[in-house]
């Protein structure tokens, strides 16, 4: 089905032998409207998006159903279902949307219990690929005990309503708590060229064999940070996005992307980027720009 050769190949987690995930993924976000709330703009680009994306061979697709909220599984659901065989569909709890768009924590019981119910319902599943507990802020890791919520998706696990676990803005600390109550497949964490607090953890997964799953490859850079990588862009005749993704999928075998975008010639062109060869020295002044 595939109509290219994606950057990276694909990365198997060893908690996970039966989950094999192109490194280039795709993520959803961007399908819903403004602020990842209410409608997108063009239902039809949207729904051409994900048929794309699955036509590039695309196996990994990150969603949640508090993108909308409901929206992007709705679409997912319309576009894609009956799903392919090797497409994944990884999703996220832990959030939820009030009326006016604000992320309110949502981390009880009864709460999480519901949210793998209604992801399962709207995408039209049995089984969820993959579930990520988010359980920080948007960018950063917020200390304390993961342990309870994390339970609970492990019981959801061994009920077979998901196949793998995965933690969302996290710190070692609570990866290690959440990997004593069941397997870690994947991490998914704030971090890009600029922003490095995680290349230690980032080490530590790769030799566990667990996903490290990146969002925000251009959030939170300085003006200085930002003249740099656009430097560097211009001398290899990329755009920064490019090279922030190549970047990324050059740093370690275990890093995961998932891009979004709302547009078909977006996403082609972050296959293509992604497939950059940054030479050494391209690779050193980026390096050095971390905050």
């Amino acid at each position: 089905m595939a109509t290219t050769t994606l950057p990276g190949g694909v990365f198997t987690p060893t908690p996970a032998p039966d989950l094999h995930l192109t490194r280039v993924g795709y993520g959803a976000m961007q399908l819903a409207g403004p602020h990842v709330f209410g409608p997108p703009a063009d239902r039809d680009e949207a729904i051409a998006v994900l048929r794309e994306v699955v036509d590039l061979g695309i196996t990994h697709i990150d969603t949640s159903d508090f993108y909308g909220p409901f929206v992007t599984n709705e679409i997912i659901r319309e576009a894609l279902h009956p799903y392919g065989a090797d497409l994944r569909l990884v999703t996220k709890v832990g959030s939820l949307r009030d009326s006016e768009g604000n992320w309110i924590p949502s981390l009880g019981r009864d709460q999480l219990r519901k949210a793998v119910d209604d992801n399962l319902a709207r995408l039209g599943v049995d089984r969820l690929d993959g579930v990520n507990l988010r359980v920080g802020g948007m960018d950063r890791p917020t200390p304390g005990s993961l342990a309870e919520p994390f339970t609970v998706l492990a019981e959801l696990q061994q009920e077979g309503l998901i196949a793998h676990l995965g933690v969302s803005t996290v710190d070692a600390a609570q990866i290690a708590e959440a990997q004593a109550i069941a397997p870690v497949a994947f991490v998914q964490n704030f971090y890009n060229i600029a922003n490095r607090e995680d290349d230690a953890l980032v080490e530590s997964l790769a030799e566990q064999g667990i996903a490290y799953v990146p969002y925000f490859p251009l959030g939170g850079f300085s003006p200085l940070q930002s003249d740099v990588l656009g430097s560097v862009a211009e001398r290899l005749g990329a755009s920064p996005m490019s090279v922030a993704l190549a970047w990324l999928l050059q740093r370690s075998p275990n890093i995961l992307l998932i891009p979004g975008t709302s547009s078909r010639a977006h996403l082609r062109e972050n296959v293509a980027g992604a497939g950059l060869e940054l030479p050494a020295d391209a690779v050193a002044e980026l390096d050095a720009i971390a905050g």
